[in-house]
């Protein structure tokens, strides 16, 4: 038996007990960090990183972090991570991450950014329209709130 945690979270006035995987912790301290590993992982749909879309996610980084940041190094540690993820449990992920970072508001930036990760090779295949589509379910489920997309 695999070894879980429990979390134990604000919910209206009580505490809510949610038992998690130890892999299916988020490994983001901040809403940044999430939002490159979704930027990654929009780039990776199409089991391919295009340069012309990490090219994309670098220029969309800059909104993100502050500018000493150093992007190529930060971006290619997030492909990394993103590469021995396990895919089943990317969508379960997802949740919780949202969870985690969650809130109420505008998430129409988000959902233009990744568009444009997509569509940056020139080509749009369905699994990248599938993926965008049940991110865009997942975050609207969760209440996720305004992605900071601009600085």
């Amino acid at each position: 038996m695999k070894p879980f945690f429990i979390i134990f979270t604000p919910s209206r006035n009580a505490f809510a007990c949610t038992a998690l995987r130890p892999e299916l912790m988020t490994p983001h301290e901040t809403l940044p960090d999430f939002i490159l590993f979704l930027y990654v992982h929009m780039s990776q749909v199409d089991d391919n990183y295009d340069p012309l879309e990490l090219a994309t996610i670098k220029n969309k980084m800059g909104k993100l972090f502050p500018d000493d940041t150093d992007f190529e190094r930060k971006l290619y540690a997030t492909i990394r991570q993103y590469n021995t993820f396990d895919k089943t449990l990317l969508n379960e992920f997802f949740e919780l991450s949202l969870k985690h970072f969650g809130g109420t508001g505008d998430t129409g930036g988000i959902y233009v950014d990744l568009h444009e990760i997509i569509q940056a090779d020139g080509k749009l295949v369905q699994a990248e329209t599938n993926s965008l589509e049940t991110l865009k379910k997942i975050i609207e489920a969760h209440g996720a709130r305004s992605f900071p997309t601009e600085k």
